[in-house]
């Protein structure tokens, strides 16, 4: 199934103004510093409000969230980034919504190819589980060790294969061995839905990225409801807590490592705390 990233029906800039409605929406006015008048029906921010913190008119505001105006200044994003309060991924993201590439006709996009001195490198860490990921997540490659801790229930080729190629938000959503290695699946996901609204803004023309959010948002409810929070946040490092059906638990640490270049791919590895129940986890997890 193929989905637009934005409003069906609608055009491209509609997106820069949902997303300035679910961050005036999520501020409430004592954080903003706006002195409450009357009774509210929404806890977030009234346009009124936003547009006095950002020093817009009401109507100019209207038309960037009813999707009438396309041409908005860097100052005028600017502020309202600051009026927003938006952390520096939500305020990236708000200028890539602000200002687009230009639309280009979709075609069925060529398979990504694992770059090999990526996969080299990745072999090469034969005691820290890695993968190679291509820019939606889909699984280029992985070393024996990354596949054993988070796929040994898929066939260890499948990636060489792009029919065939695992995705991880597709298994976070749709795979239920997936499921049960999060200890925290909840937040998990969050982070990963977040995590592709970010790299949306960047590719917003790309039909893979289309179909991929088409099929998540038809077949998994939780993908949709958080999909429509309109959450931005790009990943690159942190904890992630798995019970794996062979060793138990696991607190691993994550990089993710953009490689350089624009074709979005990027190393994900996992290492453990020295001398910790994880890192002997992984040991155990090797002689399998």
């Amino acid at each position: 199934m193929e989905t637009s990233l934005r409003r069906p029906g609608g055009p491209r800039v509609t997106e820069l103004g949902e997303f300035l409605r679910s961050r005036r929406d999520a501020l409430s006015p004592e954080t903003a510093g706006v002195r409450g008048y009357g009774r509210r029906r929404v806890p977030g921010l009234r346009r009124e409000e936003l547009a006095q913190l950002a020093g817009v008119s009401v109507t100019y505001l209207t038309r960037l969230e009813q999707g009438q105006s396309q041409n908005a200044s860097d100052a005028v994003i600017d502020a309202l980034a600051r009026a927003l309060q938006l952390d520096p991924d939500e305020r990236t993201h708000l200028f890539a919504l602000a200002h687009p590439a230009p639309t280009k006709p979709r075609r069925a996009a060529r398979p990504e190819v694992a770059r090999p001195g990526a996969r080299q490198l990745l072999h090469s860490m034969a005691d820290t589980p890695a993968l190679l990921l291509g820019r939606f997540n889909d699984v280029l490659a992985w070393n024996r060790l990354g596949h054993l801790l988070l796929a040994g229930h898929l066939d260890p080729e499948a990636p060489s294969r792009p029919a065939e190629r695992p995705n991880q938000i597709q298994l976070l959503f749709l795979d239920p061995h997936t499921r049960e290695l999060h200890r925290d699946w909840a937040s998990e996901a969050a982070l990963a839905v977040s995590s592709i609204r970010y790299v949306a803004a960047q590719f917003p023309d790309d039909r893979r990225l289309a179909e991929l959010i088409g099929e998540l948002s038809l077949n998994s409810p939780e993908f949709a409801s958080l999909w429509a929070r309109h959450t931005v946040k790009l990943c690159t490092s942190g904890t992630k807590r798995f019970h794996h059906p062979e060793v138990g638990d696991l607190d691993l640490d994550y990089e993710v490592l953009h490689l350089p270049g624009a074709s979005g791919q990027r190393l994900l590895t996992y290492t453990a705390e020295p001398d910790s129940a994880s890192l002997a986890g992984l040991r155990l997890l090797a002689t399998t």
